[in-house]
């Protein structure tokens, strides 16, 4: 069967701004209460996906959230106006404004976990939302994510679940802990779920684990996975006390490859030998281990080398890795490329990408995107307008120039001027990518 991966990157939102809000991401507590530029980094990200596009890849686009969530403020007791809330959360509780004007539904790996029919048990596509409760202001997401994703992928081909229980059991980020591994996209796979602790443990981290195994076993159910090709893997704790808050820090893996950095698992061996049992008699896993002696691992955090998109270009016999201009700067990581790409391996090429606005606070290429393999009459059944082409691109780059502001600081978000301009973008957006006049909360109210 034909089929292909496709990108859906999360559109910056209007409020893009550098709060310092997650915890064990060390770009964004470094970045904390710098100023932001919100017209650049949405720009930044629409160019990243235009140029895959234009490269012959299948590229969507998932719309920001309603920021601020003026909801979630009245459930914390607030009352009064819109204006009043806002007003009185940023005199008594700045940190929960916050966390209400984030912009991080940009960082589309989060939004879910995908399986394709190739791999589940009734031949639907399956999408379970991240429930995201480990940070205040990421919890906030899944039901707009689910509500988001039901609006794309409609009709009887898909099967788009709610999040898991918002209960520290399951607690879930999404495909940023999960990797799928094929010989071809068409074609039945392996799926890695990564996680860093079990429900019932201590956790005695510096960092949290974010991602349980208890969320990932409940998450392959759902979609109907054939527990023999699935394989549940403990990240490496040194990999997380770095800042390795997601797998994705670490590792990333597309058809047969596996790249990852010496520490991204706990049982390197182990999780070898598991993985390649999950694939007999479908293909070999081919495996990229980067040592710890020539990427040091704060080297590859901070230059953000594996969060980057491994990606199969059309007409080309390797992979290109999509990765942050950050990779380059850092002379480690841009050494191992050069070493890695002057050999025989199946990386052949490296892509460095602009992306800094979303760098500064801890998201790169890799983050901004979720990867939805698709059949042919899958991505008929897509809603077009959140598929990127010249005309959505040249009218999603005049929206936001008309829509955004150049900069943006964390004392702006008490202004109330700026949920209208957000609402008044959101509302233009809707119209932009089909998504109907009654998709944010704002617009039913």
């Amino acid at each position: 069967m034909t089929a292909v991966e496709a990108n859906f990157d999360g559109i910056i939102g209007p409020t893009h701004n550098y709060g310092g809000l997650s915890f064990g991401n060390m770009a964004s507590d470094r970045n904390r209460g710098a100023a932001s530029a919100p017209r650049a980094a949405v720009l930044e990200g629409l160019k990243k996906a235009k140029t895959l596009a234009d490269a012959g890849l299948l590229q969507g686009v998932l719309p920001p959230q309603e920021r601020p969530d003026t909801g979630f403020l009245r459930r914390a007791g607030f009352s009064g106006s819109d204006a009043q809330v806002l007003e009185a959360a940023a005199k008594s509780a700045p940190v929960l404004l916050r966390n209400v004007y984030s912009a991080s539904p940009m960082w589309a790996a989060n939004a879910a976990t995908v399986s394709p029919s190739a791999d589940t048990a009734d031949g639907r596509l399956h999408l379970t939302p991240a429930n995201l409760i480990t940070t205040l202001h990421r919890s906030i997401e899944g039901p707009a994510t689910e509500r988001a994703l039901s609006r794309i992928f409609t009709g009887d081909r898909f099967a788009v679940h709610p999040p898991l229980p918002p209960q520290s059991t399951f607690a879930d980020e999404g495909a940023a802990n999960h990797v799928r591994l094929c010989a071809q996209h068409g074609g039945p796979g392996v799926e890695i779920f990564v996680y860093g602790r079990e429900a019932s443990e201590t956790w005695t981290g510096r960092f949290p684990a974010r991602q349980t195994r208890e969320a990932c076993e409940a998450v392959a159910r759902a979609h109907g996975l054939d527990p023999k090709r699935c394989v549940f893997i403990r990240q490496g704790q040194a990999a997380i006390d770095a800042g390795a808050f997601h797998n994705d820090v670490v590792c990333v893996g597309t058809l047969t490859t596996l790249f990852f950095h010496e520490l991204a698992f706990e049982d390197k061996t182990g999780a070898m030998a598991a993985i390649r049992a999950a694939a007999e008699g479908l293909f070999e896993p081919v495996f990229v281990e980067v040592p710890e002696n020539e990427v040091p691992i704060a080297d590859a955090i901070s230059s953000y080398l594996f969060n980057s998109q491994l990606l199969a270009m059309p007409g080309a016999d390797r992979l290109m890795l999509n990765a942050p201009v950050e990779t380059e700067e850092t002379p480690s990581t841009q050494a191992y490329c050069c070493r890695m790409t002057s050999g025989n391996g199946p990386i052949g090429t490296v892509n460095y990408v602009d992306v800094r606005q979303s760098m500064r606070n801890g998201g790169g290429p890799a983050c901004l995107r979720l990867r939805v393999v698709l059949t042919p009459e899958e991505a008929q059944a897509v809603n077009p307008a959140c598929l990127l082409t010249d005309e959505i691109y040249s009218a999603l780059c005049k929206w936001a120039e008309q829509h955004y502001r150049d900069t943006l600081s964390v004392e702006d978000l008490a202004d109330p001027a700026l949920m209208q301009e957000s609402r008044q973008a959101l509302d233009a957006l809707t119209g932009l990518l089909g998504l109907g006049s009654d998709f944010y909360p704002f617009q039913r109210r």
